[in-house]
């Protein structure tokens, strides 16, 4: 069965991207290996759990796990698609990949959670409120489920 023109053209739009991302040095090809991806979900589902345990004691450090959680599954999917993070920005690197495979919202969510985490880890500590806590470990959970469905 032939290949509808929008589904071409955004699946060319997509190798497109990959290359451009590659070219700026942020990924690089590695060999398909399923216990990587494998790896990085067990990782992702141990610190989701993480995340919600320690949701009423720490909001700052649930905030990062969470956040964690969904860097894990951003880099099952690199994995997945045969690349890996590389550079000095790999969190950056996941994110840029991980737009390429969710949707629009999505993926400003992931990166708003990149960039918060970011901010309470290096910047002010203590910034991360109980309702931001608790909606970056129910986005987490979300993202991990999304991400899931692609792989």
């Amino acid at each position: 069965m032939d290949e509808d023109p929008e589904s071409q053209r955004m699946r060319e739009e997509k190798t497109e991207s990959l290359r451009l991302i590659e070219r700026e040095g942020l990924i690089k090809k590695l060999p398909y290996d399923r216990k990587k991806v494998d790896d990085a979900l067990a990782h992702a589902h141990r610190d989701l759990h993480t995340a919600h345990t320690i949701l009423p004691a720490d909001q700052d450090w649930a905030y990062t796990i969470a956040y964690n959680a969904v860097l894990q599954a951003g880099r099952a999917l690199m994995f997945s698609k045969g690349y890996r993070p590389d550079g000095a920005s790999q969190h950056i690197s996941v994110v840029k990949f991980a737009e390429l495979f969710l949707d629009k919202e999505e993926a400003i969510i992931f990166d708003r959670m990149r960039r918060k985490r970011n901010s309470s880890v290096y910047d002010m500590a203590g910034s991360i409120s109980e309702t931001e806590a608790q909606s970056a470990v129910t986005h987490a959970g979300i993202l991990l489920r999304r991400i899931e469905d692609l792989l």
